[in-house]
Parts: structure tokens; C-alpha cells; sequence
């Protein structure tokens, strides 16, 4: 808060940094309309430049001149008519209802359509209906045809001085947002980031390991990589928005992209279209969907098609190739478990394997408020001054597994790092991940078996106290916490974990047991995953279970009943 206390034009430096970055690193893929917006927002007043940096990082494009009253930035109008000669600003937008709606209260809208049986007593939603149905109605009986519902509520758009002529108010519209939502997406090569980023960083909620790469390093490589990219995420914006798959469908380019970056995208995208068509029970559609996705749960999907299609001999026979080469942990449990059901509906003798069965032991505890967790209320029952129980789930073995591996994770290689606020490598969830660093990645487990592990950890655990990474979640981990797993939890288990970690990272980060108890008179430890009434068992958690019971690490399920209910 300090900096933005001390420099109230905070955001237009984060939002210039941002623009001389690009400008560095992406000469060649800037369009000349971007080009020209950068050279020409330059030679802007200080106050016009602050003005648009404001808008743009606000949420939507149309603005009441109301709620642009910035102290720093005086006045409004005139920050803004560069901005309107410009053409980067409309100041006299056409405003359908939604655009209204949003903008202004109950209490407004109430004045605004009054004459329209609208009274403030009404919720918002009431109101809009209420309109837009009216507006329908009256366009409708306008051009001679019967009355239909309305569906998009952008009936009569009009500036707001035609819907509310005394508003004392004004309405503008930011014109270039498509072009700063590129300029977004080549510095953080995705639109989940936002300018919050800086503001968080600003306020030290969040910091970030500085990483050294250079100008060449960037996520999309060309003009057709980031035009492949804003298509992909409209597509994917369309299908949240309720299109119908079949037409998306159509838009999405058949055959993978070069760029690995991008290729992800487009199967995350094909694998939602598929899921789609599931539902709709499209199965054909569905199946095309899912074969030209190379999403990691594809593969399963594409078969429990055929299943639900009926297709039960193509559903085996595609089953038995997937077991006979599994993508992951994942695939070997989902196809084992479907097998049988395939050769049942087959009349084919049904060939099951075994399930393993974890250890457990039975627990009744008192129900008491329901705000305590299920976890908490057994790591009470279990918790004793000489084997001390701490709530731990996915975030312990993660933790210590990023503190260990600090440095592989963050190193700068070719294409993993390419803008400041970045928790981990850009090829984190890929297998591509340990393939690149793998003698580095030995290097850090070897610490396991000369027990230079320790040191590594502790000393990771103070030096980058704070600082964002994919496998640490601060507020979970504590010197004492970390001390007492280097103490119990022997280092050969340790090293079997994290080689399984290695091996799926996306899917066996996930699924570890709630509660750990250590034993430190003993130098031991057990895990435990914990069930309450009714509760079962996760895939993912059966995986860790049964990896722990195969490697001889202790672990053990709690099923819990209650000893009183109200």
C-alpha cells in the first residue's frame, strides 16, 4: 500500500511497463494498429494516459462519467477528449438494456421506466424482465407480427440521453479494448492474468521468484500464434455463453498447432466440446470431439462413449489397448475397473484384478458444531502430546517437494518464463517438464540419499519465505511443521512420493491423505486419510493409498461414525 500511497499514478506505470515490454519483445507481431496506439498513446497528456490505463483495467467497456472521478487525475472531461479524438473512446455510446441494467441501481431504473409499471420494490432481474418483455411486445406490434418473448434483451438500443433525458449523468465506451486484451495476452501469454497482478505485487500480497531470461523469450512466437490464440478463446467464450457445439465445432482448426502452448488450448477446447456433446447424448459427435483432442482424459472419455453408445466390443477392444499402454496412473485404474463391465455385457467371462484394500480403523466422534470440520473433529480425537497430528492433505508433500526442487522449478530455460508474475514454468503440466530437466531433477532427489535434503529444504523455507510457486502454499507450511516431517518421515519414502509426483504431475498432486501423525520418539510418521458418514473414496486418493501400501509407508483410511447426533 506504501507505493500507492507515495505515487498515485501507480497503475499508469504498471500499465506502461506493460506496453514497453510488448513493444521490446514483440516487434515483429504487433500489428501496425497496435504499433500506432502505442507510438500515439506516447505523445498523450499525463492525465489522458492515467484516464485510459484506468478504464482499462476496470471491468467491461462502458464507463458513467460519475464513477471516473479520480483526485490524482482532475478533470475527467478533459483527460478525456484526447481520448475521444482519438477514437479509442465513444462518448455517446448506444445503450441496449443489459448495457443499462448494468449500469445503474434499482432506484435509477425505477425513475428510468417508472411510465413502464416499474417500481423500485421490484428486484433487478423482475425489472429487466419486465422491460425487455415490453420492448418485445412493442417491436413486435411495430412491424405487424405477433408478440414473442424476448431472448436477448438488446431491444432499443439508444444513447442514454433517449432513455433518461434529466440523468445528469454520462455514458462512454472504451472502443480499443480488443486491442489491449492483445497487448494483455503477449505479455502474460494468457488472458486468465489481469492488471490485479500488479496491484497485488504492489501491495506485497504476492511475491514472485525473479527469474532471468531474455527479449527472446515469449509465449507466442508470431502474428498467427496469437490470432490462433483470441480464436481459440472466443470459441471457448461462445461455448460458455450457450452456442451450440456442432457450430464451434466447425471453427476449431483440425489439425494440431506447431506451437505446444497453443495445441494444449485447442484440446482443452475439443475436450469440452465432447463433454458437451455427452450430455446431449450426441454420441458420434461427441467421439469426434474427444479423437481430435489430445487432452489427457480424452482417451477415457472417448471409450465410456462407446460404452454408453452400446458399442460394447469397439468399447473392450479399445479398453485393452489403453491398458496395454497407459498414459497415466489414472487410465490403468479407469480402464481395469470398466474391463469386466465391458466383458459382462459381452457374455464374455468377466477378468478382475484384485482391488486393493487399505488399512483402516474405525472412529465415532461427538457431533458438535457443525463449523468444525470432519477432519479437524478427528485430528482432535487423535491428537496426543507425544504424536502430534497435523492437518497437512495435498499441501505437505507438495510443499516440501518445492522447497527441495526451488531451483529446478525456476530455472530458465528456453521458453518456460516469459513476464514476471509466473508461479511456475510454462511446461509444468506437461511431460515435458521433467524431460527437459531431468539430470537437474536427479541432482535434487540424489540429496535424498546423501541427506543434503534437509538442509535444502530449511534453507529454501527461509530465503524465499513468501514468494509464489506452484507446489508451496505458504499458509500451510511452518518451521515446526517442516521440521518435524524431515525427522519422521524417512527420506527412501520421501523419494518414492516425489518419483511418483514426477510421474503425473497434473493428476498425482492431488489425492493425498488429510491428517498426518508423527511419532518422533520412534522417528515414524502415519498418514491418514479420513471419511465421514456417507463419504467414499476418491480415484485419486485409492491411487495414493495403494502406492503407499505397495512401498511400505504407513498409511491408513479413518472411517468415522457419529457417537451422538442431535
Amino acid at each position: 500500500m506504501a507505493r500507492q500511497l507515495e505515487n498515485p499514478f501507480y497503475y499508469l506505470d504498471n500499465f506502461e511497463f506493460v506496453l514497453n515490454w510488448v513493444d521490446q519483445r514483440y516487434p515483429d507481431v504487433l500489428s501496425r494498429e497496435e504499433l500506432a496506439f502505442i507510438q500515439q498513446y506516447r505523445g498523450l497528456p499525463k492525465q489522458a494516459r492515467a484516464l485510459l490505463a484506468r478504464m482499462v483495467m476496470r471491468r467491461g467497456t462502458f464507463f458513467r462519467h460519475s464513477k471516473l472521478e479520480y483526485s490524482e487525475i482532475g478533470c475527467t472531461k478533459t483527460a478525456l477528449q484526447p481520448l475521444a479524438d482519438a477514437g479509442w473512446v465513444d462518448t455517446s455510446p448506444a445503450l441496449d438494456l443489459k448495457h443499462l441494467f448494468a449500469l445503474f441501481t434499482k432506484s435509477e431504473l425505477a425513475h428510468v421506466f417508472q411510465s413502464k409499471g416499474v417500481t423500485s420494490s421490484m428486484p433487478k432481474a423482475a425489472m429487466f424482465e419486465h422491460v425487455a418483455q415490453l420492448a418485445a411486445t412493442e417491436c413486435a406490434e411495430a412491424a405487424g407480427a405477433a408478440p414473442v418473448p424476448h431472448r436477448s434483451g438488446n431491444h432499443g438500443s439508444q444513447p442514454l440521453q433517449a432513455w433518461w433525458p434529466d440523468s445528469g449523468d454520462a455514458i462512454y465506451e472504451l472502443r480499443i479494448m480488443p486491442l489491449c486484451d492483445r497487448i494483455r495476452l503477449m505479455f502474460f501469454g494468457n488472458l486468465r492474468q489481469d492488471w490485479s497482478e500488479f496491484v497485488l505485487a504492489d501491495l506485497g500480497l504476492y511475491q514472485y521468484e525473479p527469474v532471468a531470461f531474455s527479449l527472446s523469450c515469449r509465449a507466442l512466437e508470431s502474428r498467427v500464434d496469437l490470432e490462433n490464440y483470441m480464436h481459440l478463446h472466443v470459441c471457448s467464450e461462445r461455448l460458455l455463453a450457450g452456442e451450440a457445439p456442432e457450430v464451434i465445432l466447425s471453427d476449431v482448426p483440425t489439425q494440431p498447432y506447431p506451437n505446444s502452448w497453443l495445441e494444449r488450448r485447442r484440446s482443452k477446447l475439443l475436450f469440452r466440446l465432447g463433454q458437451a456433446f455427452e450430455r446431449m447424448q450426441r454420441w458420434q459427435d461427441a467421439l469426434a470431439a474427444y479423437e481430435s483432442s489430445g487432452h489427457p482424459e480424452a482417451r477415457m472419455r472417448r471409450v465410456r462413449v462407446l460404452e454408453r453408445d452400446e458399442r460394447y466390443a469397439d468399447a473392450l477392444f479399445q479398453a485393452d489397448a489403453a491398458l496395454a499402454d497407459p498414459g497415466n496412473d489414472a487410465e490403468a485404474q479407469y480402464f481395469s475397473r470398466m474391463r469386466p463391465r465391458l466383458q459382462r455385457k459381452l457374455g464374455l467371462p468377466a477378468q478382475t484384478c484384485p482391488a486393493t484394500v487399505p488399512d483402516s480403523f474405525q472412529l465415532q466422534v461427538e457431533f458438535t458444531d457443525d463449523s468444525v470440520g470432519i477432519e479437524e473433529r478427528v485430528r482432535r480425537a487423535l491428537q496426543q502430546e507425544e504424536a502430534p497430528v497435523r492437518y497437512v492433505e495435498n499441501l505437505l508433500v507438495n510443499g516440501l517437494f518445492g522447497l527441495l526442487c526451488w531451483d529446478v522449478i525456476f530455472a530458465p530455460l528456453p521458453g518456460a518464463f516469459f513476464h514476471p508474475f509466473q508461479r511456475g514454468p510454462a511446461d509444468l503440466h506437461t511431460p515435458e517438464f521433467v524431460v527437459r530437466r531431468q539430470k537437474m531433477l536427479d541432482a535434487r532427489l540424489a540429496e535424498l540419499d546423501s541427506g543434503l535434503y534437509r538442509q535444502t529444504i530449511m534453507q529454501n523455507f527461509k530465503s524465499k519465505l513468501g514468494r509464489q510457486c506452484a507446489f508451496v502454499h505458504w499458509p500451510a507450511l511452518d518451521e515446526e511443521l517442516l521440521q518435524m516431517a524431515l525427522e519422521c518421515m524417512p527420506a527412501v519414502h520421501l523419494k518414492k512420493i516425489f518419483k511418483r509426483l514426477l510421474r503425473d504431475i497434473p493428476g498425482n498432486r492431488s489425492g493425498l491423505p488429510d491428517l498426518i501423525q508423527f511419532l518422533p520418539a520412534e522417528k515414524n510418521y502415519r498418514m491418514i486419510e479420513v471419511k465421514g458418514p456417507g463419504d467414499r473414496l476418491q480415484d485419486n486418493q485409492r491411487r495414493w493409498l495403494a502406492y503407499f501400501q505397495e512401498h511400505g509407508m504407513p498409511v491408513s483410511v479413518c472411517f468415522v461414525s457419529w457417537a451422538s447426533k442431535p
